[in-house]
């Protein structure tokens, strides 16, 4: 007939068995390493808690230590968020390569280029009443005063329409954005 008769000693006691503080023996037992008869105050049956504790210190010193399941979550969540950071760390590094190709460019280095065009086009429609005014003024009807209108017009449609895509344009935003002109300039010196 098996002995049922346990002897339960507090946190404090196995403590001093063992070395170690009270809350040390409390995360053994939360870690599952040490089993707990009793968790609202911690009790321990002492003999099966030391032999318990005794098997968990020769596995460690053995390299067989068995890992909590914390931890051993910890570790997967640790090697997990490694991972994503060397994905993103990658993702980061090829975006960059296509900006520098030129086959990728930044949000705001396209805001900037549109801005400029927007900024081009406002100048040229804000000149056509200066560029026309002494040319519609001596048209003697409105049919020619329209033909003069128009042919500015055109124009300054005929400029727009060749705009071109300017790759360097790009490049030299990414050069001063990454601190990089001076160095550029350096080298096209030698």
């Amino acid at each position: 007939m098996a002995d049922t008769k346990q002897n339960l000693q507090s946190s404090e006691t196995i403590a001093k068995l063992f070395g170690v503080t009270p809350r040390r023996v409390q995360q053994l037992a939360q870690d599952n390493i040490i089993p707990a008869a009793k968790k609202r105050p911690y009790m321990f049956d002492q003999l099966p808690t030391i032999q318990t504790y005794i098997r968990y210190l020769s596995d460690k010193v053995a390299g067989k230590e068995q890992k909590p399941a914390d931890t051993a979550r910890a570790e997967a969540d640790k090697v997990r968020a490694e991972a994503d950071l060397k994905q993103a760390k990658a993702k980061i590094a090829e975006m960059q390569l296509k900006e520098l190709e030129g086959t990728m460019h930044r949000s705001e280095d396209v805001a900037a280029v549109m801005d400029d065009l927007v900024f081009t086009i406002r100048g040229m429609i804000v000149a056509l009443p200066g560029r026309l005014a002494m040319d519609v003024s001596r048209a003697s009807t409105a049919a020619e005063a329209s033909a003069i209108i128009r042919a500015e017009c055109n124009k300054v449609l005929n400029e727009l329409a060749n705009y071109k895509y300017d790759p360097e344009e790009y490049q030299r935003r990414v050069r001063d954005r990454e601190g990089w002109s001076e160095a550029f300039a350096d080298e096209t010196d030698e």
